[in-house]
């Protein structure tokens, strides 16, 4: 073979004493292998392995072709030898009727659209928004028909019988002595030209079907609740070839019973008693990341706000740590020993008070009277 021409018994993998249904069979099942749209992740190697296996089949299945290659080693009607490019929506009509049997139908349809775009939620806990990493989202999607390839049909394409072709209806009518033609879209065909010889019923003539798609999500440490997330070509396969949308994921941050979040900053309550708030204490304060001491000041009354520096979230714009902002509360005991009830008197006649609940009761004054 003269050098720099490509092997297409290779490509195919068949030898070269092959027959053409075995060149056949080969093709089909290297067409379903490597169709673009099931290497979303690598589409353009996966496009140019199915260019090769186009241009193959081209020249193997025509026994001229065939002949003159075996040869010559090229065949100069074969468009691809001479700098084919490739395009999935156009140059594969033919190996796309030869793969489904279409035989000598009219050309196949050529009308692409990217695939549409689709939403899904994704629930994380605030450890998990604030730490970032990888999660996984499911989502429901449409993918290509693995019967039909996503075009819809098999059998191949046939003329449209209501516009015969030109994807185009004319009506006239005649008003007022007035002769009027209106032509409009054929709705048969959706201005095709085509329709189906045989719809695909695996998919009912969509070239698409549903399924449940998992894909993996990169959370950045410090996503905020309600940001989206874009995941490219992760939505709809495209119809008929089409290049597939895009995946949006909405992340939602559930509830945390002991932290607060607003914006890059965490608020926390923090019940101390009324000692540790009048004589002052050191605490250990729980954080997203472990803990950390928080000193309370003597004196310190309910509903005063301490901050502990940079145990907030980290801003997903600027880099900068957001604080933790803790909100004192007082706790009050709703039992007491009878020792503590008399150091609580105590406490109160020497700031001038006597709350009424703090009179003894009748047991308590008759046990005093014992005691004397």
């Amino acid at each position: 073979m003269p050098q720099g021409h490509k092997d297409y018994y290779a490509i195919l993998g068949v030898p070269r004493n092959a027959t053409q249904e075995e060149i056949k069979q080969a093709y089909r099942r290297l067409v379903k292998q490597w169709h673009p749209d099931l290497h979303p992740e690598n589409r353009k190697e996966a496009e140019e392995k199915f260019k090769e296996i186009q241009e193959a089949y081209e020249v193997l299945s025509d026994p001229e072709k065939r002949r003159q290659y075996d040869l010559f080693g090229t065949v100069g009607e074969v468009p691809v030898a001479t700098g084919f490019g490739f395009d999935p929506f156009s140059d594969l009509m033919r190996m796309v009727d030869e793969f489904f049997g279409f035989g000598s139908t009219t050309r196949y349809r050529t009308r692409t659209e990217r695939g549409e775009d689709v939403e899904a939620e994704l629930e994380i806990s605030l450890e998990e928004a604030f730490r970032g990493g990888v999660k996984e989202v499911t989502a429901t999607v449409l993918v290509t028909c693995p019967e039909c390839g996503g075009f819809g049909a098999l059998g191949g394409f046939k003329r449209c019988p209501d516009c015969h072709g030109t994807g185009r209806i004319t009506y006239s009518r005649h008003g007022g002595g007035v002769f009027v033609r209106t032509m409009t879209t054929c709705p048969t065909c959706q201005g095709l030209g085509q329709v189906a010889a045989q719809i695909c019923e695996t998919c009912q003539g969509i070239g698409r079907i549903e399924t449940t798609r998992t894909v993996e999500v990169e959370l950045p440490a410090g996503v905020e609740d309600g940001m989206t997330l874009r995941i490219q070509g992760q939505g709809n396969s495209g119809k008929a070839g089409g290049p597939p949308g895009d995946l949006y994921v909405t992340v939602r941050i559930k509830p945390h019973p002991l932290f607060r979040r607003e914006g890059i900053h965490l608020h926390m309550d923090l019940p101390l008693t009324f000692p540790q708030l009048a004589l002052g204490d050191i605490v250990e304060v729980p954080t997203l990341d472990g803990t950390a001491e928080l000193t309370i000041p003597s004196g310190t009354q309910p509903g005063t706000v301490l901050k502990i520096p940079r145990k907030g979230f980290v801003s997903l714009r600027s880099g900068r740590r957001g604080d933790l902002f803790v909100h004192v509360q007082v706790t009050v005991p709703t039992e007491l020993t009878e020792e503590q009830r008399r150091l609580l008197r105590e406490l109160a006649k020497t700031m001038g008070i006597e709350p009424k609940g703090a009179e003894p009761s009748w047991w308590e004054r008759l046990k005093e009277r014992f005691k004397r």
